[in-house]
């Protein structure tokens, strides 16, 4: 399982132009689901993202979580993130897992980050969705949850 986080002043997804989710300070996560990926990579990936220090502290420094800071996260199903452009100019995604599974553990690592206190906005899995943001820093991350990266 592959996320970007991006730390954001606010983010939103729209579906043919109507709000689906948004949230103000906390984290922009485009996740994609790959074959093979289970519930315990999920699981790891929330607990990572819900912990992870990129929220600034009194002196500046990145010390914070996004449970220090009481942000949110828009959850965003994004399949390209196994896309593979090693060959040729159109990528494979043959990597990415089939809909099906990659909506229940989409839905499943959604559940496991609000189950870590954090709120969570969605986007609509396989939607066409226009995404907009603040990315704040920049900060942006990629995680694996086979930690290639």
């Amino acid at each position: 399982m592959r996320a970007v986080i991006q730390r954001v002043s606010r983010a939103a997804v729209t579906v043919d132009g109507v709000e689906v989710g948004a949230i103000a300070m906390g984290f922009l996560v485009l996740l994609g689901v790959g074959h093979g990926d289970t519930a315990a990579d999920a699981d790891y990936l929330a607990e990572k993202i819900a912990h992870l220090r990129v929220f600034e502290d009194e002196a500046g420094k990145m010390n914070r979580a996004l449970l220090d800071v009481v942000g949110a996260a828009l959850v965003i199903s994004q399949f390209t993130l196994y896309g593979d452009a090693r060959k040729g100019r159109r990528p494979s995604f043959s990597d990415a897992a089939p809909p099906a599974p990659a909506d229940r553990l989409y839905q499943y690592f959604c559940a496991a980050l609000a189950a870590h206190g954090i709120p969570v906005a969605r986007g609509v899995f396989q939607a066409e969705m226009s995404v907009s943001l603040v990315n704040e820093g920049p900060v942006t991350l990629l995680l694996d949850s086979t930690k290639n990266f």
